[in-house]
């Protein structure tokens, strides 16, 4: 089992297989939620531990559609998690155990700030790559 967890252990969960896809994104809204570095992982594979009625939900306002997740108590940025899509993004901050995993691409780069400097070979793209949900 994969262990998660919110920063005051509130939210605790599990996955059964490690995630699909970690990349990151470089949008304004993502940096601000603090989900830049996001996990793909599956519906089926998420065992909630405890604190399921701790997590908040942010509605998107338009033109933005993804709704984003915060533990109410520490505000930890927990991404999509309690999406009910087959597939979904959390915050791979969340994620207790080194998994193995590198970062396997980079999203919407022109909307990197100046002070941050990419540091790794993955994949660069001005937009969503089309493998993010698989």
């Amino acid at each position: 089992m994969i262990r998660g967890s919110c920063c005051c252990q509130a939210v605790q969960f599990e996955l059964a297989n490690p995630p699909s896809f970690v990349g990151t994104c470089h949008c304004s809204r993502c940096r601000k939620v603090g989900a830049s570095t996001i996990a793909f992982v599956k519906r089926e594979d998420l065992k909630w531990i405890a604190g399921k009625d701790c997590v908040q939900v942010f509605e998107p306002v338009a033109p933005y559609i993804y709704q984003r997740s915060f533990c109410k108590i520490c505000g930890t940025s927990l991404g999509e998690i309690l999406s009910t899509e087959e597939s979904f993004p959390i915050s791979a901050n969340t994620l207790d155990s080194d998994l193995g995993l590198v970062n396997q691409s980079h999203e919407f780069v022109g909307q990197k700030p100046s002070w941050y400097e990419i540091c790794d070979d993955a994949p660069q793209n001005e937009g969503h790559p089309a493998e993010a949900k698989t």
